[in-house]
């Protein structure tokens, strides 16, 4: 483990007064820092998307960029379960900056291949593309684990799928501002760098600007994030609340080795994998629709500026959907999350039978993205 992502040693807990007021705060500053951090991650990671209808005029078809959209995915995939097992034994503190802002980095170069290589040398933009993309889906598999992570060691058992529906709208948040960053960055900064040259505008909305941003959301993370409560002096929230799992004992507080993890608690899991198996469906339905809805909607008359705002639309609505689906997980099925996770999924089924069956009908359309 590099020294710099180490995680910070246990310091003796303090009780009283005083260690309530400071777990208090500092649980709520580390969920503000995991909030805004993990939406950064999402304003630099489907960027291409919105790309897409803009780079047709340039020379670039989608049959060649869905596959750069494809390298994206399966490197985000791959990242997710092998910088997990790191994350778990570094410091969210640092681990999740140095994350976001490696993508930002890769995201804003994506800019070289379509404006400086271009469709002229097409094999070699195209190759270029693919690399920067599954580079930023690699670092972007570096915001979930340590998100996850610090969640479970700030907040007890017993709040916890409130607390996660909340958290897990961070990436809603950010999924969401994509499409009218890209609007509104263009209009404001594109004829900075290009001019009169209007078609090269939306590099500077889709890639630039986002970066731009997360970088600065990136130092805003570092200064809010802090690794666990026992590193802060505080007792484990599990004995601050007095709410305990099942089966709890000290050793659920130490960090265990790679091995340990792989083949003591994840490989011979199989509730992990049937909840593996079913979020890969999930995923199906949530990019299959997100990365190709800017395309379908500019195809079917809509200007880019609305196809961004029904990006937009796409994602916001997924709020509500969290935090009642978090909600019911807790109150009303006790901890259950399968059975409320179905009942969402039936209704996604619906939406989604809709936007195949009305891709023509533009109102149907947008209603089922929101739906789904």
């Amino acid at each position: 483990m590099l020294k710099f992502l180490q995680q910070p040693a246990y310091r003796p807990a303090e009780t009283g007064p005083e260690a309530d007021a400071k777990f208090k705060r500092l649980r709520w500053q580390v969920f503000l820092g995991a909030f805004i951090g993990y939406a950064g991650f999402y304003l630099v990671r489907k960027n291409l998307s919105m790309a897409i209808p803009a780079m047709a005029p340039l020379g670039f078809e989608k049959t060649e960029l869905g596959f750069v959209l494809g390298l994206n995915a399966a490197a985000y995939a791959l990242s997710k379960f092998l910088m997990g097992s790191v994350s778990d034994r570094s410091n969210a503190r640092v681990f999740l900056p140095l994350g976001l802002v490696l993508t930002a980095i890769s995201m804003c170069f994506m800019i070289v291949p379509i404006q400086w290589i271009g469709a002229e040398h097409k094999t070699w933009a195209i190759v270029v593309m693919g690399v920067l993309n599954a580079l930023v889906g690699w670092f972007n598999g570096m915001g979930w684990p340590p998100c996850g992570r610090v969640m479970t060691h700030w907040f007890s058992p017993g709040e916890r799928g409130t607390m996660m529906s909340i958290w897990n709208c961070a990436h809603n948040v950010g999924g969401a501002l994509v499409g009218p960053m890209a609007t509104y960055g263009a209009a404001w900064f594109g004829s900075w760098f290009y001019g009169s040259h209007s078609e090269l505008y939306f590099l500077i909305g889709t890639f630039a600007f986002p970066a731009a941003v997360a970088l600065f959301i990136a130092l805003l993370a570092y200064i809010l994030l802090r690794d666990t409560p026992q590193s802060c002096g505080l007792q484990s929230v599990e004995a601050w609340r007095n709410d305990y799992p099942k089966n709890y004992s000290e050793k659920h507080e130490t960090t265990l080795t790679t091995r340990e993890i792989l083949f003591h608690h994840v490989l011979n899991n199989k509730f992990l994998w049937f909840i593996a198996l079913s979020n890969a469906f999930v995923y199906m339905v949530r990019y299959g629709c997100l990365d190709w809805a800017p395309t379908i909607l500019t195809e079917k008359g809509i200007d880019l500026k609305s196809a961004g705002w029904a990006y937009f639309a796409y994602e916001f609505a997924a709020i509500p959907g969290t935090l009642l689906c978090g909600w019911l997980s807790d109150k009303l099925f006790h901890g259950r999350r399968a059975l409320p996770t179905m009942l969402f999924m039936a209704l996604v089924l619906i939406f989604v039978a809709l936007y195949w069956a009305f891709i023509d009908n533009l109102t149907v359309v947008i209603i089922s993205l929101i739906g789904i």
